[in-house]
């Protein structure tokens, strides 16, 4: 599903990634662990657009996508890749319902579509009686998990997560570590996720190591 080659990211004289090359299947859930500034989230990013690489080449779905650019890659970037970060990133005036349908209206949707795909995907992920709650009414947990529902409401190919669960208490990282799994095996959903969590690492079908900005295995 994910094809990239020969990554390669400078900062000034800094280079964060080195000719990286990667690969993620469909249904797939995959790990990049690393110490801090080996490069992981700058991988993240770039691979998921929301930066550019100095070089290489990033396929989604036998579509190359890193020489898309402006609105295309904007509307490419809504329609077919969901986020996951550390903080939820929750609009507060809006309820969990409404922050969840927002990448929908934005797609040009309809209405009703959207609402109906976002009420599911709350009521799976044990939030169908907080839909009219407001992040500031919400547990850290529970701010999480429509966070989730929130990149998967666009049925997107795959879902970048960088640090999913840094910003959790233990239990509400693992029941998230869970949720992963469980939207894999269900949806056939595809991860690619940047983590400093042992477990949550464990937990994926493959575990890619970053060293100095390169992926060492």
């Amino acid at each position: 599903m994910l094809k990239a080659e020969h990554i390669s990211k400078k900062y000034g004289s800094l280079e964060v990634l080195k000719d990286v090359a990667i690969q993620v299947n469909t249904g797939e859930i995959v790990s990049i662990v690393g110490s801090s500034g080996a490069g992981k989230s700058t991988l993240l990013h770039i691979l998921g657009t929301l930066d550019n690489a100095d070089s290489g080449s990033i396929w989604l779905n036998n579509q190359r996508i890193d020489q898309l650019s402006g609105k295309k890659m904007a509307a490419f970037r809504n329609n077919h890749i969901g986020f996951v970060f550390q903080f939820h990133h929750l609009l507060p005036e809006f309820t969990a319902l409404e922050n969840v349908c927002i990448p929908g209206w934005i797609a040009g949707k309809k209405k009703k579509e959207v609402t109906n795909r976002a009420i599911e995907l709350l009521t799976t992920l044990r939030l169908g009686d907080r839909l009219d709650n407001k992040p500031q009414q919400l547990s850290g947990g529970e701010q999480q998990r429509v966070a989730v529902a929130r990149a998967l409401v666009n049925s997107p190919e795959i879902v970048f997560a960088d640090e999913p669960t840094g910003n959790l208490d233990s239990t509400n990282a693992k029941e998230l570590h869970e949720l992963f799994v469980q939207l894999r095996n269900d949806f056939k959903q595809t991860f690619l996720i940047v983590t400093h969590n042992e477990e949550l690492a464990a937990m994926s079908d493959r575990k890619l190591h970053m060293k100095d900005g390169k992926i060492i295995g």
